[in-house]
């Protein structure tokens, strides 16, 4: 039995001496997005499928600066949320598809979404509740980075020029008692608590779209949960209210709630702006 290999062909030989590196990464992306392309047909032909219209935009690359919506038509399963889709899309036909996530149970804040007209949780909102096409676009009144992706960093500020955190004038003598807190204040402040930092409320509130030192409902509900804690010290809520009692601070809400119809936690913040004025008038009241 002959063990001689079987000559190469010439064409062959030329083909391997010209393929460079980059020849056989571009051959390899382009069958990825032949398979990708199929998947979607494939997933288009099911009958139980979603029809998602996604915001693009990519100001890194040419051909994709110029804002648009992309169509992705998603299998359905039960209880598919709008963030289980757009986590379809994206890892089945288009994996340049960009948007924030991380704990998918309505903690995080990362995913907070423009869906269907209305701010709201990617993971907390189900697809069997929208009406087609469901249209996914990123938070109003934002900088877009890319795609679903928003700068956050004025919010953020915003947050943290209310001083975010528990300030007291003295402390217990001794340094294993603690700050006790009443159940009943408890109560009150409890539901300024549950802000998980989304923006939602900062992007539906139209003040602060236009006035872009406007404190906001979010930050104004931190202040608040500090402010009426009772064990925060006199001087220091004091030095709070000056913070809240400008121009751009508690004066500007003009009590619209939609903050408080899109919060996903369902806090009470238009009413906690309220308190906070009444509280700041009777802080400027004098006697004497």
């Amino acid at each position: 039995m002959s063990t001689q290999l079987p000559e190469e062909s010439e064409s062959e030989t030329e083909a391997e001496r010209t393929e460079t590196p980059g020849d056989r990464r571009r051959a390899e992306k382009r069958s990825r997005q032949r398979q990708s392309s199929g998947a979607q047909e494939s997933a288009e032909a099911d009958e139980e499928t979603i029809h998602l219209k996604v915001f693009r935009y990519d100001p890194e690359i040419e051909g994709k600066m110029e804002p648009r919506f992309d169509d992705f038509h998603v299998p359905f399963t039960k209880g598919m949320t709008v963030l289980d889709a757009l986590m379809y899309a994206r890892d089945r036909f288009d994996t340049t598809l960009t948007f924030r996530h991380s704990c998918r149970q309505a903690i995080c804040g990362s995913d907070a979404l423009f869906i269907n007209g209305r701010q709201r949780l990617g993971c907390k909102t189900q697809i069997s509740e929208m009406d087609e096409p469901v249209r996914v676009e990123p938070l109003p009144h934002a900088e877009v980075v890319k795609d679903l992706v928003v700068d956050m960093e004025h919010f953020y500020d915003q947050m943290h020029s209310v001083e975010p955190y528990f300030q007291t004038d003295e402390e217990p003598s001794d340094e294993l008692e603690e700050q006790r807190q009443s159940r009943a204040n408890r109560e009150k402040i409890k539901m300024s608590t549950r802000c998980i930092w989304c923006g939602a409320c900062m992007s539906s509130c139209n003040i602060a779209a236009e006035d872009n030192q406007y404190l906001g409902p979010a930050a104004l509900n931190k202040a608040y949960r500090f402010a009426m804690d009772e064990r925060e010290g006199e001087r220091s809520r004091e030095h709070r209210f000056e913070i809240l009692d400008q121009e751009h601070g508690v004066w500007r809400c003009q009590t619209q709630f939609s903050c408080t119809n899109v919060c996903p936690k369902d806090i009470p913040l238009t009413e906690h702006i309220q308190e906070l004025k009444r509280e700041a008038v009777k802080n400027n009241l004098k006697f004497w």
